[in-house]
C-alpha cells in the first residue's frame, strides 16, 4: 500500500464475493476497511459490490462507518454479479431476481447515505423508518458495474457513474451517453459523472511475456480459458498499455481499474503507475 501511494497511484481496487466458484473470495468493504487504515490518503474502491446478496441498511452502516474513518477516500462500485450462480444461492437469492434486487437495495441505500430516514417496504427488502448517520461527508460516489444496457441504465438512474469492463471503446462511449441520457430523462441534473473502465492487464517487456504472465493468472480466477478474455485483457510494455486504453478516455472514461499482473509486487505497482503517468500526461 505504502509502494502504491508513493508511486502516485490514485486508488486501491477490491473486488467482492462471499463464496465464488467453490467458497473463494473477500468481503468487498472490508478489504477496503483494511486498506484504508494502512495509509492516510491512498483512495480505495470496491469494484464491485454484490449488494443485491446483502441488506441496502446494514450495508449504508458498513459504508458510513468507513466514510467517517476515510472521509473522501471511498468510491463504492455496486454490481449484480452472476458469474457464478451458486455463489448467490447459497445466500438464498434467486439469481433471476439480482437485478431487481439490487435496483431496490440501492433506492434504500442512497437516501440513506444522504442522512435521510426512509420507510420502506418492497418485493425484498422492509425498511421501516430507517435511518444511518452520519451521512458521509463528502458523500460516497456509487458507480454501478456491468455490460447491459439494463446496467448502463441502472447507472444513469441511480448511480454516479458507470464502472464498465470486457467492452469496446465504441461501446464505452455509447453507454456514457445512455446512461447520462437516462439520468436527464429522469429528472437527474448536477451530476459529477465518474464513468470508469476496470481492466486485466498482463506487464512484460513483450506481449508474449505478458500474455504467459496474465493467462494463467485469468483462468486461475475465473475458472475458464484465457482466450475468452484475452480480446479485452492488453499485454506487453505500460507504453502499449496506456496506448490501448487511451481511446477510453476519449470516451468519457475518469477512472480505471486495473489489475496488474506481472513478475513481483514491485513490476505491478511501478507497471500501472507509468500506466497512469502516460494516460494523464
Amino acid at each position: 500500500v505504502q509502494a502504491a501511494a508513493e508511486a502516485g497511484l490514485d486508488h486501491l481496487v477490491t473486488a467482492d464475493h462471499i463464496s465464488f466458484f467453490g467458497g473463494r473470495g473477500r468481503d468487498g468493504l472490508m478489504t477496503v476497511s483494511w486498506l484504508a487504515g494502512l495509509h492516510p490518503a491512498i483512495g480505495v474502491y470496491v469494484g464491485v459490490y454484490l449488494l443485491a446478496l446483502r441488506h441496502p441498511v446494514a450495508v449504508a452502516r458498513q459504508v458510513s462507518t468507513l466514510a467517517d474513518q476515510a472521509p473522501g477516500r471511498l468510491t463504492f462500485g455496486v454490481g449484480v454479479g452472476g458469474e457464478d450462480r451458486h455463489e448467490m444461492e447459497v445466500v438464498g437469492v434467486d439469481p433471476a431476481t439480482r437485478g431487481r434486487r439490487t435496483d431496490e437495495a440501492l433506492d434504500v441505500l442512497r437516501p440513506l447515505l444522504a442522512g435521510k430516514t426512509v420507510d420502506h417496504y418492497g418485493e425484498f427488502y422492509d425498511a421501516p423508518e430507517a435511518a444511518v448517520l452520519p451521512a458521509p461527508a463528502p458523500p460516497v460516489p456509487i458507480t454501478v458495474g456491468g455490460r447491459s444496457d439494463a446496467a448502463v441504465r441502472r447507472a444513469g438512474l441511480r448511480g454516479d457513474g458507470w464502472l464498465a469492463s470486457w467492452c469496446s471503446p465504441r461501446r464505452f462511449a455509447e453507454g456514457v451517453a445512455l446512461a447520462e441520457a437516462t439520468a436527464a430523462e429522469a429528472g437527474r441534473t448536477g451530476v459529477f459523472w465518474q464513468h470508469g473502465y476496470q481492466i486485466w492487464v498482463g506487464l512484460g517487456d513483450t506481449p508474449a511475456e505478458g500474455a504467459a504472465l496474465l493467462g494463467p493468472a485469468m483462468e486461475r480466477f475465473y475458472g475458464a480459458p484465457y482466450s475468452a478474455f484475452e480480446r479485452y485483457s492488453p499485454v506487453g510494455t505500460p507504453a502499449h498499455i496506456a496506448d490501448w486504453l487511451r481511446p477510453y478516455v476519449d470516451a468519457g472514461a475518469v477512472d480505471f481499474n486495473i489489475a496488474p499482473i506481472a513478475a513481483t509486487d514491485a513490476e505491478r505497482v511501478a507497471g500501472a503507475a507509468e500506466i497512469r503517468r502516460l494516460l494523464t500526461a
